[in-house]
């Protein structure tokens, strides 16, 4: 039997996943705040058009709204929270403990990360964690889990069950230890993958082919991470200030072949062509849209890249 074609957890994207279709997810970042209504209002924009909503954690290391407590008002909302947890901030007693948090909710997806640096965020004078680095929060997650054991080798009382994903960078230098990279994430545990926003599709599509080369599409589900452009300004922004992001030319010079005002509709218009292009390759489960700040538009994206209507998870 595949193990891909079998479910571990109650998770509805799991099911959906499982189940053979295209999955679809988007994230939502938490406010400066305590006001939780900030946080629905995006979910609620998204929510019929997505399969399962990630939570930042902190994101940039700027401090926000914990994701934890976000993806308890969207569970609480009825929908399918993704639980992003970094490293940076927290040592191993921390992390097990707000695992056991997230499980006291039945919340069933969590994506494991390192965490960018505290020196980009605002409190640059704050001192990290990494006790565990993320492949080593994988491995407690599926620990925890299959095991039903704390790292300590204690029992767990109704251990946590959760489907656990990490990231992966397929343009970050050097190019060729990126496949061997996922190769050890899934290794650690990794059911699912987001990546990062791709729009060299070019550089994506041999990264894939390196995927499938070692088998690696039949042991883990990859979600392909999506961003849609605002403006021309944006996209030389990403280009030349955002490391480990692969914006070509080409794509930067369409978003300024247009005038200001149409700027946001060729945007759009590069992630829904993205989306038609990459439904085709081979290994590609389904896609991560990352509208930064412009949640009113994701459902826009997956009507048009025919990803519309979402299955139903009960139906499966």
């Amino acid at each position: 039997m595949n193990p891909m074609r079998t479910t571990r957890t109650d998770s509805k994207l799991e099911k959906i996943l499982a189940a053979g279709h295209l999955a679809v997810t988007s994230e939502c970042g938490p406010p400066r705040g305590s006001d939780a209504e900030l946080i629905k209002k995006k979910a609620d924009l998204i929510k019929n058009h997505v399969d399962a909503i990630n939570i930042t954690d902190n994101q940039t290391s700027v401090t926000r709204l914990c994701s934890l407590a976000s993806c308890i008002h969207l569970k609480l909302m009825g929908l399918e929270p993704v639980l992003q947890m970094v490293v940076r901030d927290r040592n191993r007693i921390a992390l097990q403990s707000d695992i056991l948090g997230a499980a006291s909710f039945d919340i069933r997806n969590m994506l494991c990360l390192s965490g960018d640096h505290q020196k980009f965020g605002d409190c640059p004078q704050g001192q990290n964690v990494f006790d565990l680095d993320s492949m080593q929060l994988l491995q407690t997650v599926r620990q925890m889990r299959d095991q039903g054991k704390f790292l300590g080798g204690d029992e767990i009382k109704r251990p946590p069950r959760i489907f656990a994903g990490a990231a992966a960078n397929p343009f970050a230098d050097p190019f060729d230890i990126r496949v061997r990279r996922l190769a050890k994430k899934v290794a650690a545990g990794a059911e699912f993958i987001q990546t990062q926003c791709i729009y060299n599709l070019d550089r994506f599509e041999e990264w894939m082919k390196q995927v499938r080369d070692r088998g690696l599409h039949e042991k883990v589900y990859i979600l392909a991470g999506l961003t849609p452009f605002k403006s021309a300004g944006m996209a030389k922004y990403m280009k030349n200030k955002v490391p480990g992001m692969d914006v070509p030319d080409e794509v930067v010079k369409r978003m300024a072949g247009v005038p200001k005002d149409k700027q946001a509709e060729e945007g759009l218009k590069i992630c829904i062509e993205s989306i038609q292009r990459l439904k085709e390759v081979e290994g590609v489960r389904g896609f991560h849209i990352m509208a930064i700040e412009w949640e009113e538009k994701v459902p826009e994206i997956v009507e048009k890249g025919g990803l519309y209507p979402r299955p139903d998870p009960a139906a499966l």
